[in-house]
């Protein structure tokens, strides 16, 4: 294979979509709605810029909604942020940035309190207002605040929207977001988006401004069955590599370890089952009653959860089965009731009682480790882009994110993003967008839509091929499958493009007409593109590390892959892989990229 530049900057490379019909500017655009959006717009707005707030779907449809556990901190007696540094570099299996993790705790409790002070309530000990602290995996200190029992994100979520509409931020819901737009000189000039019908504008239109903040969380909907909500297709990411910025860690994807198992055939969002519930000591258990988690970790049930999943599904394996079980029974109703009462609602609702049963779990996709790379100030590698929350790679969680670290990783690197933002200047700048040098040369601009029914297709490839175990054999499958999917869009394309509907003798067979421009898919293709990235780094890392865990390569092998990978596409969309090693994590945003010592290149997602 052959090199085909760094892939830094501009491609030129876009969805297939209407020209917008529209526009607003402002000074700041941030697209998500989630704790790190919406905390990175009330901070920008408080600083007195013009933000804009868009949201794929209601305000408080994010994942962050979903978050049950709740948010890591050192506030309580005898804990430190030292401590929780330990904690989490531990978790992170050696690919954390220590200066990345370091900021987070350092500044986690003051955000915290800052976030009690925009409103949200936690829960309290009883008889004191000292709040209530609970452990999860990987945790040797009680620091997990938690609200409702078992709803903490939904009281982050409530009282972050409401501080955005009693602010008057401007919001542009049911809208998803396209494309970057960037200006002669290459920096961001604002997005492109599709508003679905029910918000302030119909149709293609665009958003121009100098800082764009992108918060759009994860990308677990690559999966069949995952934890997150309906409106997690990697956008974010999707969008970052089409506008030329890097990103790392994709094959690092989190699979929560008790998802309530409803079935062999379950798709979608799955009932999470709080890795709180095995704080506060229920046990992992077979179908015979053995606690097959002791003895295999010094946390036993609380041990990180890429070794919860892995026993969880070794033990699954070994006996022929499906799934293992979550028993809490000895908790008793009452607890259950004031304790979990989200959860116990979610497993009654589906028939289970955790009361008077054991509650049938097995792993699902969880988290993205992994994402759009950035430095300690949010920055990506192309000027103005920032990224923040689920759909970022800050260096913190390495690869394998500690238990309720990702609210607190929304909370402090949003604040950081709009402390930068605010010392930037470029506040009042109206940017004009402007075709890249890309597209000035001709390079193709319209991506291939993928068909929307083919969604299920990339779902059922990636959790066969790249979920919970992985090996040679299986990636190599399900790069060739999803190759397949790619060359039919592409096909497709080529096909409606030639006079008369024929695609010419080079263009490879389409089966079936390319789809129109539309969410279901743009959401497709945006699927295939994360797909493609995530599998390419998984069959690169030929070791076990974190919630990477190859069947080929069980071990752990710090001496060759203690580094990550940064990937780019290129202009003319060869995906671009290079390594570097944990010291070298931060980025410095509007750069190019450095010659790495094994560059790699592959046919584009």
């Amino acid at each position: 294979m052959t090199a085909s530049g760094t892939g830094n900057g501009p491609t030129g490379i876009r969805l297939t979509a209407p020209a917008p019909g529209w526009s607003i500017t402002a000074d700041v655009v941030v697209v998500g709605s989630g704790v790190a959006g919406l905390t990175a717009a009330l901070r920008c707005a408080a600083a007195g810029h013009r933000t804009v707030v868009v949201t794929k779907a209601r305000l408080d449809d994010g994942s962050t909604r979903w978050a049950q556990g709740g948010i890591a901190a050192a506030l309580g007696e005898g804990d430190s942020p030292e401590q929780h540094l330990a904690d989490t570099l531990v978790a992170g299996a050696g690919l954390c940035d220590e200066a990345a993790v370091r900021a987070l705790v350092t500044e986690g409790p003051d955000a915290v309190h800052r976030l009690i002070g925009a409103g949200a309530r936690f829960d309290t000990a009883p008889g004191s207002d000292e709040i209530a602290l609970t452990r999860e995996g990987g945790h040797h200190r009680r620091r997990i605040a938690h609200a409702g029992g078992d709803a903490t994100g939904a009281e982050i979520s409530r009282a972050l929207v409401e501080a955005v509409r009693a602010g008057g931020l401007r919001t542009i819901e049911n809208a998803l977001v396209l494309d970057l737009l960037t200006d002669a000189y290459g920096r961001t000039a604002g997005v492109t988006l599709h508003v679905m019908g029910e918000g302030q504008h119909d149709g293609v239109g665009a958003v121009h401004a100098p800082a764009v903040v992108l918060a759009t969380g994860g990308m677990g909907q690559v999966f069949s069955a995952t934890t997150n909500p309906a409106v997690s297709t990697g956008d974010g990411v999707a969008l970052a590599l089409r506008a030329g910025a890097e990103v790392s860690d994709l094959e690092f994807v989190q699979f929560h370890p008790t998802v309530l198992y409803l079935g062999p055939e379950a798709e979608g969002q799955q009932p999470l089952i709080s890795e709180a519930v095995r704080g506060e000591g229920a046990h992992l258990v077979d179908a015979a009653g053995t606690r097959f988690m002791v003895g295999q970790h010094e946390l036993a049930e609380l041990a990180p959860r890429d070794i919860v999943a892995k026993a969880i599904t070794r033990r699954a394996q070994e006996q022929g089965v499906e799934h293992m079980y979550l028993d809490g029974r000895h908790f008793g109703a009452e607890m259950w009731q004031h304790r979990f009462p989200t959860i116990l609602a979610a497993c009654r609702a589906h028939g289970i009682d955790p009361v008077t049963e054991p509650i049938p779990v097995a792993p699902a996709a969880h988290y993205a480790s992994g994402g759009v790379r950035t430095d300690l100030h949010g920055r990506t590698t192309v000027p103005g882009l920032y990224a923040c929350g689920e759909v970022a790679c800050t260096g913190v969680h390495g690869a394998n994110r500690l238990a309720s670290n990702s609210l607190l990783e929304g909370l402090v690197f949003a604040e950081r993003i709009a402390a930068d933002i605010a010392s930037d200047g470029a506040a009042g700048r109206v940017p004009e967008p402007v075709p890249s040098a890309a597209e000035e040369r001709g390079a193709p601009r319209a991506l291939p839509l993928l068909a929307p029914e083919t969604r299920a297709a990339v779902q059922r490839i990636m959790t066969a091929g790249a979920g919970v175990l992985r090996s040679a054999g299986s990636l190599a499958r399900a790069a060739a499958d999803l190759d397949g999917l790619h060359r039919e869009a592409t096909g497709a394309a080529l096909a409606a493009q030639a006079p008369g509907g024929a695609g010419g003798a080079d263009a490879p067979p389409a089966s079936a007409k390319a789809p129109e421009p539309g969410v279901e898919a743009w959401e497709a293709t945006n699927l295939l593109c994360v797909a493609r990235v995530l599998v390419a780094a998984a069959q690169r890392r030929e070791e076990t590390r974190g919630c990477h865990w190859r069947e080929d390569h069980p071990e752990r092998d710090d001496a060759s892959w203690r580094r990550h990978f940064r990937i780019t596409l290129g202009a003319d969309r060869a995906l671009n892989i290079r390594t570097t090693a944990t010291a070298d994590f931060p980025p410095t945003a509007g750069t190019t990229p450095q010659p790495a010592p094994t560059p790699d290149t592959e046919p584009s997602p």
